[in-house]
């Protein structure tokens, strides 16, 4: 019985769970936007209910009961509701977006809480997100152009991975997405199914895979693993603070920075954003030096020992290390490597 209990255990998956049973095809029709689910695929959509209802059954959206009727099933709900409150039992997996005044929590500026599936609003709900980003002004020869200091790749990636990665078991809890003047956090339901140091380069692995595969078809996600790579970069071509991750008690959060000079930047950002350099630069088959590091930094050459003290602190931390112990110069490798 334990072993038969065990077996029921580990095969459930969420995704296949029911968000609403026994509704007809009717009606399964007006709770799930259909016409989404073929747009973001760029499919034709079907003349006949019985063709649309067919399709959503292979991708495990809905699921036959008996005559006409269906079970609509996790998926289905989560991706493509046409209102989240029609579904009990998910709807509290809305994504919470919240603008605050400052630096601190103390003042709400605004909040909006997610009414859509996830994949029929998502580019509504970077849009959103976009609106509320603290936004400065550039002055150009001849015209003036508002851009944000945050960058659109990284912040897509980061929510696209927030609403993957959750652990949908937990209640009353699902992504949010806070916005400060000098930094974005984005936190999930879930512990982490991998160490956060190992993010760039271990290959991934999703509590939700069928929500990550039909998502990656979508073009919503990837899962090459790749998602965090480019955040990271991001970081690196604006010379920005490096992205901090964090293993939260059941939660998982991402905290993506404005600009701050290498002097404002505290020590652990100087060893995080080393380790993150050596990291990219492993994995493109290259090595972490001195000049590689100053660019990334912004540092001028001719203060080329401010970065050498942050290679060796963060050497020190266990972080990196040389590639070549007899070779001093052979440049810097992550610990792992």
């Amino acid at each position: 019985m334990e072993r038969r209990l065990w077996s029921i255990i580990q095969s459930y998956r969420w995704e296949e769970g029911v968000a609403k049973e026994a509704v007809s095809g009717e009606d399964v029709l007006h709770l799930l936007d259909y016409s989404a689910y073929f747009r973001l695929q760029g499919k034709p959509l079907p003349e006949h209910k019985h063709d649309i209802l067919q399709t959503f059954e292979r991708d495990r959206l809905i699921k036959k009961q008996f005559g006409d009727r269906w079970d609509i099933l996790n998926l289905g709900a989560i991706l493509f509701a046409e209102q989240l409150s029609d579904f009990e039992k998910i709807e509290r997996k809305a994504v919470r977006i919240i603008r605050y005044e400052g630096s601190a929590k103390l003042e709400t500026i605004r909040e909006r809480i997610g009414a859509f599936g996830y994949a029929k609003s998502f580019e509504a709900m970077i849009l959103v997100i976009d609106a509320q980003l603290p936004k400065r002004e550039r002055i150009g020869r001849a015209l003036r152009e508002v851009t944000s200091p945050f960058s659109e790749l990284a912040i897509r990636e980061l929510v696209a991975n927030a609403l993957v990665h959750q652990d949908m078991t937990i209640p009353g809890a699902g992504p949010m997405v806070e916005i400060f003047d000098n930094r974005i956090e984005i936190t999930n339901p879930g512990a982490p199914l991998i160490d956060p140091d190992r993010f760039i380069d271990h290959p991934p692995r999703s509590r939700n895979e069928l929500l990550a595969a039909l998502m990656r078809r979508m073009n919503i996600c990837e899962e090459r693993g790749s998602g965090i790579d480019k955040v990271v970069s991001e970081a690196e071509r604006s010379r920005v603070p490096p992205p901090l991750f964090s293993k939260l008690d059941g939660a998982m959060r991402v905290t993506l920075y404005g600009p701050r000079s290498f002097a404002e930047m505290t020590p652990s950002e100087r060893n995080r954003a080393c380790y993150q350099h050596a990291c990219l630069k492993f994995l493109q088959g290259e090595r972490a030096t001195n000049s590689s590091l100053r660019e990334r930094l912004g540092i001028d050459s001719s203060n080329a020992a401010q970065v050498s003290r942050v290679l060796k602190l963060t050497a020190e931390t266990g972080l990196i290390k040389l590639a070549d112990v007899h070779s001093p110069r052979s440049g810097y490798v992550p610990w792992w490597a």
